[in-house]
């Protein structure tokens, strides 16, 4: 029956939102020949894109939208949907930014000799295939996952962009800026400096092997005993140096990753902004899950067990208190490069933070602070449980640090066993 009316929460999807063969919702609602469509909220969903209601228009059907006193509801109950569709909205601007020189693409002017065979064992070594490095079964691998080309006419494999940077015995030849920079400063006038540019798969160690030399003899021992000062886990920072390596912006021609060695903070810098979804706010609180612009390196660095593909390092950097009793580091965004900041003191943390009120917390409470800044939120028990302190003791040094701002509450009443102290970004 032509001239009904049909009511939607959600702006109807629109052709070509939907795989083939299935139908959009715009299409039927068209060909059920329906007079009217009122929708609550528009569908954030890329392939929607307001073209649901456009095509519905187009056709002679009339569009009214909900009053918004109803749109917080619709909201509400569309949240998981919302979400997903924000994370696809991320990747469709992610795919309209890319250059049209993607990594994706054959790299000009080489073949398998520009491969490193050494960082091809590497893979397959760390990966625990057994496979040699110029197998046929390992080359078709490669093809798969799209980092070699097959050239029927010359019967050759040709590596992709991903392919030089992974395991090119030069991958500086094609881009400039696949390295990391590394300099120590050994807090006695004396510094040193390294480049690791080498194949990608490779320099995890190499930089391993560089920190285990420089960090023992870079410490600060102008206010501590040495035995007091806690040397900083170079699988930390090993983790730190991969993350931004894999998810740093390759076309930022001529960004190297940077890596500094102080006595008293270990600074690392990843150039270009977090890959939406990932926020810097969800860096700065551990919150951050792992949605690399750079799939295929990720991919590889995941099978050789360098990372995991869930996470930034997150848990990770969250048990630097409990694990190492080091201060949680500081993650911030400078509008070119992503700057993880490793405080090896609790008098670094007061240097770097940039919230004035950190000084007046004792190391205790720093330490507390950490706490909360690590679970996000956290009762006046569970605090005290943690420490093995009295509540009283607990509830003075959160108070204080509710009064400086650095904390804030969930908003229920104090009296409430709901209630709970919130880290403020």
């Amino acid at each position: 029956m032509s001239g009904c009316w049909l009511f939607a929460t959600l702006e109807p999807c629109a052709p070509g939102a939907r795989n083939a063969p299935k139908i959009s919702c715009a299409e039927r609602i068209v060909n059920a020949r329906i007079s009217d469509v009122w929708f609550g909220i528009e569908d954030k969903n890329p392939k929607v894109d307001h073209g649901g209601i456009l095509y519905l228009e187009e056709n002679g059907v009339k569009v009214h939208q909900f009053e918004p006193e109803f749109h917080k509801e619709i909201e509400e109950t569309n949240k998981k949907f919302n979400t997903w569709a924000a994370i696809k909205n991320a990747e469709a601007q992610v795919e309209k930014s890319k250059p049209i020189d993607s990594l994706d693409k054959k790299a000009t002017n080489t073949n398998l000799s520009s491969l490193s065979k050494t960082a091809l064992q590497k893979y397959l070594t760390e990966s625990k295939r057994k496979w040699k490095p110029n197998s046929e079964e390992f080359l078709q691998e490669l093809k798969e996952m799209d980092l070699l080309e097959y050239n029927k006419k010359t019967d050759k494999y040709l590596p992709t962009g991903n392919a030089i940077l992974l395991f090119g015995k030069n991958p500086r030849y094609k881009f400039p800026q696949a390295a990391v920079k590394a300099k120590v400063n050994y807090g006695n006038g004396k510094t040193g400096a390294e480049t690791f540019d080498s194949s990608l798969v490779l320099i995890p160690d190499e930089v391993e092997d560089w920190l285990k030399k420089v960090l023992p003899v870079s410490l600060d021992r102008s206010k501590f005993k040495a035995e007091q000062i806690t040397d900083y886990p170079t699988d930390v920072i090993r983790e730190a140096v991969i993350n931004a390596i894999v998810h740093r912006d390759y076309t930022k021609s001529g960004a190297k990753v940077l890596l500094e060695v102080k006595p008293d903070r270990i600074i690392i810098k990843s150039p270009g902004a977090p890959a939406p979804p990932v926020t810097i706010e969800s860096l700065k609180n551990f919150t951050a899950t792992s949605w690399s612009r750079n799939k295929k390196i990720t991919f590889i660095f995941n099978e050789m067990g360098y990372m995991e593909e869930s996470e930034f390092g997150m848990d990770t950097f969250r048990s630097l208190r409990e694990k190492y009793n080091l201060p949680l580091p500081i993650i911030d965004y400078d509008g070119s490069n992503v700057i993880a900041i490793f405080p090896r003191n609790p008098d670094a943390v007061k240097k770097i933070s940039e919230k004035e009120n950190i000084n007046r917390l004792n190391e205790a409470e720093l330490a507390g602070y950490d706490l909360v800044k690590s679970r996000k939120e956290i009762s006046k028990k569970e605090y005290a449980t943690h420490f093995g302190i009295s509540n009283k003791v607990a509830q003075n040094q959160l108070s204080k640090m509710r009064k400086l701002d650095l904390i804030g509450d969930n908003g229920q009443s104090p009296k409430s066993n709901k209630y709970k102290y919130v880290y403020k970004i």
